[in-house]
């Protein structure tokens, strides 16, 4: 397909010499895919067709708007306020305060993954709207499950999804979204190739996102209705972000890597010691990390909260889009390359500093992923806390580590291994990021050697890291540990085990350890013994940044919306079970809420994994009411210390916590959720708010709240309300009836009052926070976000 030139309107067009560059994607076979660009040297503007697989910037109008904002801030400017105030949709009115004010925000582009790409289309289509107004993809990359190799996994999932990836695929080219097919990878990696270059801002359905900072870009995670209101044209709002610094100094050599970067941080930030910040790196240090490494660290920058990561623009982003087809945005990039990078004196809110010289290997875990430990001492600490020391499987790859560095690094170890007469002790997968990579480190040797160690080489998709994973090896609630190079490590999220001890580590670090198959095998003392009985050390991993061929790009998995949709039809069969039209949610009556049932007070950590479980779940990702059975199953009842176990204070019987708020919903009765903190920490997954939504929650109260899960919260019409003192959580009792008040005052700033009403008469008051704003309590009333969007229409 011939790619087109969006529409232009530039004064002198004459006078600008435009240079189109056909750069050919990275994926596709046969009739080849273009990028289009189109380069003007007076005004560098990179525009592409909406139609085509890239975004549109114009560093120009950025660069204006930072005069702008700088003027009348009077400071130097930190990159990541550079890139954010750059899309302000009104730079000389908004009001900027970090940690404060909300600004309104014209994203570039819009990328979905297909778990949460079927509820961001069908509220797309319930809005009512005919086209996206900005370029958007979708990527089928959730719906694969391991279960024995590549090719056999990616053909079931075809066949299972069928239903699933037709409606993704017709939804698309209804209105005008591009398609990734299933196979072509993770979507932050086809991002990464594709998409993200410095100066972008992005906003995706998927936590980890901000993987695309490593390309110096702002890509921030989010939930569907956020994806829907940027898709729509609706300026998307943002709680004016803190600045986290990281200074690093040194070089990173021998077994350290990029990962260990972010496990340090992870470790002293804690899991929501980034919320509501950008994590900036900066420093000398920078240079001596790879493009795709600095991916790996604002990937998993998630785990601490961060609203997103990034890097300044260098030469080694500059060398990687060369490498990917987009070398004329590079040379433009380089014209703004003030713009690209912070200003010297900017001032952050908070500054760490790491040593990288000093930095040595780490592994996080088990259950959490700031739970940080060096790697020389993970053994003995695993010991004294009674963790399995046997590593039953190794796991390298996903959107994390699955780089063409991140491959050829651990199969020089596995060469090592191989050389010695050695296979992996422990099982071993890898998971290719992306068919591109797949293609090129089957064309340069690198899957052989990995599979003759013992390695099973998976789909190009998230696979064990989000649960699609159906594991034989060990039976529910056997101990056992795993290893891993992915990101995220809560309770039961792998395998669906709750004794499953998961920590993630680097893929070298990953690798050593199925080698060795023991948990406190230390790489850097620690010796293994060959076939012939001789003790040898691993030599550190060594692997080429990118390949020296020019990256193989594979076979051709994407789909272009047509220019012409109206003939396109999109169905959603009223039986089916995995997809479900959606019918608005009610308005608010007007009145306080009176006398609402605590559905369940939850005790400790409380992950989007434990409110809307995955794994096999995902199939109803499409399907409110069907996914509503997962709601809070994994949660913890403080009132039993039971999982899926409330008492149904109506009829006195316990049931599962769907079961009795479906009870509560027919009977009339609205419910409450109280939680600890950092409440829906994790995953972007919308499905966390719209369950309680749709089985008749009306209030999240909490000690504090994960930022992706708050906002979800209000998009959907529930109130996310915080305690003013976190002790009160403790004053109510799972019987309890709690009554919200002042909502008829609702307002900025303005807190809440929670009567909480005792079965034995008493009753006591406690101030709740908010965060909404003025826009925001306009989304309550109406009943959602897209209640009043139609509103407004």
């Amino acid at each position: 397909m011939r790619a087109t030139l969006s529409s232009l309107s530039v004064n002198k067009m004459a006078s600008y010499c435009l240079t189109v560059t056909r750069l050919r994607l990275a994926l596709g076979t046969g009739a080849r895919r273009f990028h289009v660009s189109a380069v003007f040297n007076a005004k560098a503007k990179v525009s592409m067709s909406r139609f085509e697989p890239d975004t549109s910037i114009n560093y120009e109008k950025m660069h204006e708007n930072i005069k702008i904002v700088r003027s009348r801030l009077s400071r130097p400017l930190t990159l990541s306020e550079k890139i954010v105030y750059g899309h302000l949709d009104d730079p000389a009115g908004q009001e900027i305060e970090r940690g404060r004010t909300y600004l309104r925000l014209r994203p570039d582009r819009v990328a979905m993954q297909d778990a949460t790409a079927q509820m961001a289309m069908l509220q797309f289509i319930s809005s009512g709207l005919p086209r996206v107004a900005v370029p958007s993809t979708i990527h089928c990359d959730h719906l694969i499950e391991a279960q024995i190799g590549g090719t056999e996994d990616l053909q079931r999932a075809k066949e299972v999804n069928e239903e699933v990836y037709n409606f993704l695929a017709t939804a698309g080219a209804k209105y005008g979204v591009g398609f990734w097919k299933p196979g072509s990878g993770i979507i932050h990696q086809i991002i990464l190739e594709n998409y993200a270059y410095p100066g972008v801002m992005l906003i995706g359905t998927d936590s980890h996102t901000p993987n695309g900072g490593g390309l110096g870009a702002i890509c921030i995670g989010v939930g569907g209705a956020d994806a829907v209101d940027v898709m729509a044209g609706i300026p998307w709002e943002l709680k004016c972000p803190k600045v986290i610094g990281v200074k690093l100094t040194g070089t990173l050599s021998g077994w350290t890597s990029p990962k260990d970067v972010i496990l340090k941080v992870a470790g002293i930030l804690t899991v929501k010691g980034g919320t509501g910040a950008i994590v900036e790196y900066h420093g000398p240090g920078v240079d001596s990390i790879s493009c795709t490494g600095m991916a790996t660290i604002c990937n998993m920058g998630a785990e601490i909260g961060a609203t997103t990561s990034v890097f300044p623009y260098n030469h080694r982003m500059k060398t990687y889009m060369e490498k990917t087809g987009r070398g004329e945005i590079a040379a433009v990039a380089d014209q703004f390359k003030d713009d690209l990078v912070p200003d010297n004196g900017c001032e952050y809110d908070q500054v760490v500093e790491i040593n990288l010289s000093e930095l040595k290997p780490h592994i996080n875990g088990p259950f959490t992923p700031d739970l940080a430990h060096p790697v020389s001492e993970i053994g003995a600490t695993a010991k004294k806390s009674g963790w399995p020391l046997e590593v039953k499987v190794g796991l390298i790859g996903s959107c994390t580590n699955s780089s063409y560095e991140d491959m050829g690094r651990a199969a020089s170890l596995a060469k090592q291994a191989l050389d010695k007469g050695l296979k992996c002790k422990a099982q071993f997968t890898v998971t290719p990021g992306s068919e591109q990579i797949r293609a090129t480190i089957e064309r340069d040797g690198y899957t052989k050697i990995l599979s003759d160690v013992g390695g099973v080489v998976l789909a190009n998709a998230c696979g064990p890291c989000i649960g699609q994973w159906d594991r034989k090896d060990v039976k529910k609630g056997e101990k056992n540990t795993i290893v891993t190079s992915y990101n995220r490590n809560f309770t039961a999220r792998n395998d669906a085990n709750p004794a499953t001890h998961a920590f993630v580590t680097s893929p070298e670090i990953v690798t050593a350890m199925a080698i060795a198959g023991t948990l406190d095998f230390n790489p850097e003392t620690d010796y293994l013994t060959a076939a012939n009985g001789e003790k040898f050390k691993l030599e550190p991993p060594t692997g080429d940044e990118l390949p020296s061929r020019d990256f193989d790009p594979g076979q051709d998995t994407y789909q272009y919306p047509p220019a012409e949709s109206s003939a396109v039809k999109v169905q959603v069969s009223p039986t089916s079970n995995r997809l479900q039209l959606l019918e608005p949610f009610d308005k608010w009556h007007g009145k306080d809420m009176e006398d609402m049932r605590v559905l369940i007070k939850v005790k400790g950590k409380c992950t989007t994994d434990h409110i809307s479980a995955a794994g096999p779940w995902l199939k109803f990702r499409g399907h409110l009411d069907n996914i509503s059975n997962n709601m809070l199953i994994g949660a913890v009842n403080i009132d039993n210390d039971a999982v899926n176990k409330v008492k149904n204070l109506l009829t006195g019987e316990f049931g599962g916590v769907p079961d009795v708020a479906r009870h509560y919903k027919a009977n009339g009765v609205n419910w409450v959720v109280v939680g600890d903190e950092n409440y829906g920490e994790g995953s972007s997954r919308e499905h966390a708010a719209l369950e309680p939504r749709h089985l008749g929650g009306r209030a999240i109260i909490v000690k504090s709240f994960a930022r992706i899960h708050e906002t979800n919260l209000k998009k959907q019409g529930l109130l996310p309300l915080t305690f003013a003192d976190p002790s009160d959580y403790d004053k109510i009792r799972p019987d309890d009836k709690i009554s919200i008040t002042g909502l008829k005052s609702f307002a900025p700033g303005k807190p809440l009052t929670a009567v909480i009403k005792h079965s034995d008469g008493s009753q006591v008051s406690v101030s709740l926070n908010h965060t909404f704003n003025e826009t925001q309590i306009d989304w309550f009333k109406a009943g959602s976000a897209l209640n009043r969007m139609k509103e407004l229409q």
